[in-house]
């Protein structure tokens, strides 16, 4: 699968006293020599690139292959913006394993669980994520014989929405590493900070409200806009409070994170909507 991809590092921006610190990782912006920002201006909490961890993620990586015999230099397509891996270069050369657990010849399915956290928790850096914020969803069978696991990044108060927050493992039986996919974020922890530090306590039935009253416009798979007016007969049901990830419409290499409510629809041509409980644009429909 592809997701959203890049090659650089994050660095968060944002002009709150809470979260204005250096990291190793990522810098945030300096304030503005023509003053503090508006309030408007402090969101949606935004996630730029940055150069430097396509560099490290790379190093991380052929750090990694050395320590299973590879002398060979590796070359890996990482994401867009967050700079995590994309997936691993289709090279016969290329062999990498996950540990190895139990004597058997094949490892059972707890074995399998075990030999999957062991990894991640050595990949890390590569994968963009705190194992202990990534949970298993499934280990699916697929056609050609490989093992596919999927895990969801669960960094933030509210969850991810949005192509973004995931991680994909394939392998095989014999513990072969076929590929590896990661749209996790990076610096979740500071983004979930900034977040905090706006104080927002948004309320469903104003974001109801909006729903209704402005209708609901958004962009289809194809790009093109579609706008629907919600009428008295839709049921609109508000399920929970996300983070929803997207890359900035006229900010190059940014994503945003947009605090919304996931409606669900009924009598509606959608069944999904996701209302930005701050300004009340329509993020996303499905």
């Amino acid at each position: 699968m592809h997701f959203i991809m890049t090659s650089r590092k994050p660095t968060l921006v944002i002009l709150l006293a809470a979260v204005l610190a250096v990291s190793s990782c990522a810098a945030l912006q300096p304030p503005s020599a023509t003053g503090p920002r508006g309030a408007e201006q402090l969101y949606p909490i935004l996630l730029t690139e940055d150069s430097r961890r396509k560099e490290a993620v790379t190093a991380a990586l052929n750090r990694l292959a050395q320590t299973s015999g590879l002398h060979d230099a590796i070359e890996p397509q990482l994401q867009p913006i967050t700079g995590t891996i994309l997936s691993l270069p289709a090279k016969a050369s290329t062999v990498l394993f996950l540990p190895k657990v139990g004597s058997g010849a094949v490892m059972n399915e707890e074995e399998t669980r075990e030999a999957l956290r062991r990894f991640i928790s050595t990949w890390q850096e590569i994968i963009g994520s705190d194992p202990a914020k990534l949970s298993l969803v499934d280990v699916t069978d697929q056609p050609d014989g490989s093992k596919l696991a999927n895990y969801e990044q669960r960094p933030f108060r509210y969850p991810i929405r949005g192509n973004y927050g995931k991680l994909q493992i394939r392998f095989t039986n014999d513990r072969r590493l076929l590929d590896l996919m990661s749209t996790c974020i990076p610096d979740a922890e500071r983004i979930q900070n900034a977040l905090s530090a706006l104080g927002l306590r948004p309320k469903a039935e104003d974001s109801v409200r909006q729903l209704r009253e402005k209708g609901l416009t958004y962009s289809d798979a194809a790009g093109n806009k579609v706008s629907l007016t919600i009428t008295p007969s839709t049921g609109i049901n508000p399920r929970t409070m996300t983070i929803y990830v997207l890359p900035a419409k006229n900010k190059p290499e940014t994503l945003e994170f947009h605090l919304t409510w996931e409606m669900e629809l009924s009598n509606a041509p959608v069944k999904l909507a996701y209302v930005d409980a701050v300004s009340g644009e329509v993020i996303a429909a499905q």
